[in-house]
């Protein structure tokens, strides 16, 4: 019974922990940050695929990326025509969508990064301002002070 009491404890404390872990600021924001990445991500996924290569292959003769390939071994077909095997083929125009598809993510990402960098140092200067002067009454306070020290 002993036994039992004592891993629940253990259990407790785990939990305590876990829940203390899990509240800091700096996992909630990382927690945040992916989420909002993996959605961020798709949306340029999607203004990728669906309208800078369109227009990119229009624009050097109608071709579609992600239909270029190499085929390496041609399909096997059977006496009526079905498929048997499937081709091999290297999807070189799949990646070079993919490819262009992460420089633009990756760039969208700096400039994100930096334009936070920016705000955070904005408020970071505004915090470091100067305090203003002290009033003449904190003044006269001080010097109260320096001269009752001097005495001592």
């Amino acid at each position: 019974m002993l036994q039992i009491k004592n891993e629940l404890k253990k259990e407790t404390k785990f939990l305590d922990d876990f829940k203390r872990f899990i509240m800091r600021g700096n996992v909630v924001d990382m927690a945040v940050g992916i989420i909002v990445g993996g959605a961020f991500g798709k949306i340029v996924s999607s203004l990728v695929s669906d309208i800078v290569m369109p227009l990119v292959g229009l624009l050097i003769g109608g071709i579609n990326f992600t239909d270029l390939h190499v085929t390496l071994h041609q399909a096997v077909k059977n006496a009526a025509g079905e498929i048997v095997k499937p081709a091999v083929t290297l999807n070189y125009g799949n990646f070079i969508q993919v490819s262009v598809d992460f420089l633009i993510i990756s760039f969208a990402i700096f400039l994100m990064i930096k334009l936070m960098a920016q705000f955070r140092q904005k408020k970071e200067e505004q915090a470091t301002v100067t305090p203003p002067a002290p009033s003449e009454e904190v003044q006269l306070l001080t010097q109260i002070r320096d001269l009752l020290q001097k005495e001592k």
